[in-house]
């Protein structure tokens, strides 16, 4: 860690006016909430961080989360939402940041004053409840990499973070900072009249203090685009081009770039057995080529068969982590052609 100890105000009605994340506290990575504290976090129950997959997979199922399927991937349902919503989501209109934002119908700002509104009341909410920490990495190309923490109620939002984002090593785990931290808290539901939102969902990025507040809503699909979010906006600034594009490479260094809108066959046509998968959603094009941003994969699963998406259908095991497929109940096999709970089922799984 750095060595150099930086003053937190202790004063949660006021927060760190530059960002109050791990990279500029780290005074209390020893003790057991993993410097939590720093962020307001306290009283918490249990802590635990960057656990195993089988570890974050006893937990899912110990706490009812989730069910283990024929294959051996987990299971969850999302509830309400089976899909990310677009109209709740919001960014922190702060000085820093106000005339770097094209304010419209999709960038909504929400008042710092409402933003920290929502922060207390997750400060509380998340009080005697346990807590997943994920610490790792947005950005393969390690020149342009940042430091992520995810901080998440559900054991299973935690394993799909461990499965989309990069995975420290023991050493890098070590050193870690983190450049932005994302708290996903589904069991806090937000209220439009108190909190200046449209619904109980709500997904706020503060550019500034660089953190992502997410409650409301389980779909965990919100967690990976609020980094992508974040890199969208942190590297431009790097003179590096984001892309929302699936990209595979041939033998002789030859690389596609696959473009569209989410489910229009980016992750099937980038998973092409003959080339190098780089990755199927978030990239960075700098001067030295093209890099993934994640480290696995989240792709739709509905209609899926080993013979179309052969790739696709193996990755599904131990460790990968299915959204809102129908499972039957005493074979526990899935049913990729049962779209009764939302068109939109989906896989997590590492690359």
């Amino acid at each position: 860690m750095n060595s150099k100890i930086y003053e937190v105000d202790p004063n949660t009605n006021n927060l760190n006016p530059v960002y109050q994340t791990l990279s500029q506290v780290t005074t209390h990575m020893n003790d057991n909430t993993y410097g939590l504290e720093s962020l307001g976090l306290k009283n918490l129950g249990h802590v635990y961080r960057n656990l195993s997959v089988p570890q974050l997979i006893e937990k899912a199922l110990a706490r009812g989360e989730a069910i283990l399927t024929a294959n051996g991937a987990l299971c969850v349902e999302t509830g309400k939402y089976t899909g990310r919503s677009p109209a709740d989501k919001f960014i922190v209109d702060e000085p820093g940041v106000h005339d770097e934002v094209d304010w419209n119908r999709v960038n909504v700002g929400l008042s710092k004053e409402k933003f920290d509104l929502l922060y207390k009341r997750m400060l509380a909410y998340v009080q005697g409840r346990d807590l997943f920490v994920f610490d790792g990495y947005v950005g393969v190309d390690p020149n342009y990499r940042i430091g992520v923490r995810v901080i998440n109620q559900l054991a299973s939002q935690n394993l799909f973070a461990h499965q989309m984002f990069l995975r420290p090593n023991s050493e890098e785990l070590d050193h870690h900072q983190s450049d932005l931290t994302i708290i996903s808290v589904p069991g806090l539901q937000g209220d439009p009249d108190i909190d200046g939102i449209h619904s109980e969902a709500f997904i706020v990025i503060s550019f500034q203090k660089r953190l992502v507040l997410i409650g409301g809503s389980q779909y965990s699909g919100e967690i990976k685009k609020s980094a992508f979010s974040f890199m969208n906006y942190l590297m431009t600034k790097r003179n590096v081009l984001p892309m929302h594009c699936a990209a595979n490479m041939d033998d002789k260094g030859n690389t596609a770039l696959f473009f569209g809108l989410s489910g229009t066959g980016k992750t099937t046509l980038s998973a092409d057995p003959d080339r190098f998968l780089i990755g199927d959603d978030e990239h960075g094009w700098s001067e030295d080529g093209i890099f993934n941003f994640e480290g696995g994969c989240y792709a739709k699963t509905i209609r899926l068969s080993r013979k179309n998406e052969p790739q696709i259908w193996d990755a599904i095991r131990f460790g990968s982590m299915l959204e809102n497929v129908v499972i039957d109940p005493e074979t526990r096999i899935p049913d990729y052609d049962d779209g009764s709970l939302t068109e939109n089922t989906r896989v997590a799984y590492p690359v």
